[in-house]
């Protein structure tokens, strides 16, 4: 399962309304390769289900992830920070041994 903070939950209904995606719009969440570990989150809206996503609901927001992707970030947490050190979405990943400086990859 993968949870939303409630910082994160407020920010991605503001930016999901302002899409227009309405009841079918969902949060995709997948891990692809690249960045300074070796692994790198991918975050975007999407409308669109595939055969093999798994879909998780934590505080009204819908989380879809593929199959393969669910294995790197199973247990993690959504966050939103919005603060004079940087603005923007993080993950708090129990499953990362590494993570690079800034954040943007991990390794497992």
């Amino acid at each position: 399962m993968i949870t939303v903070s409630e910082n994160a939950k407020s920010q991605l209904i503001t930016l999901m309304n302002q899409e227009n995606l309405g009841e079918k719009g969902f949060v995709r969440v997948s891990v692809q390769g690249g960045g300074c570990s070796g692994l790198k989150y991918d975050l975007k809206f999407d409308s669109e289900m595939k055969p093999e996503d798994q879909v998780f609901v934590d505080k009204g927001v819908k989380i879809v992830v593929d199959k393969k992707s669910f294995l790197y970030v199973v247990g993690t947490e959504l966050n939103y920070s919005g603060g004079l050190n940087g603005t923007g979405f993080s993950f708090s990943n129990p499953n990362a041994t590494r993570t690079c400086g800034c954040g943007e990859s991990f390794a497992v």
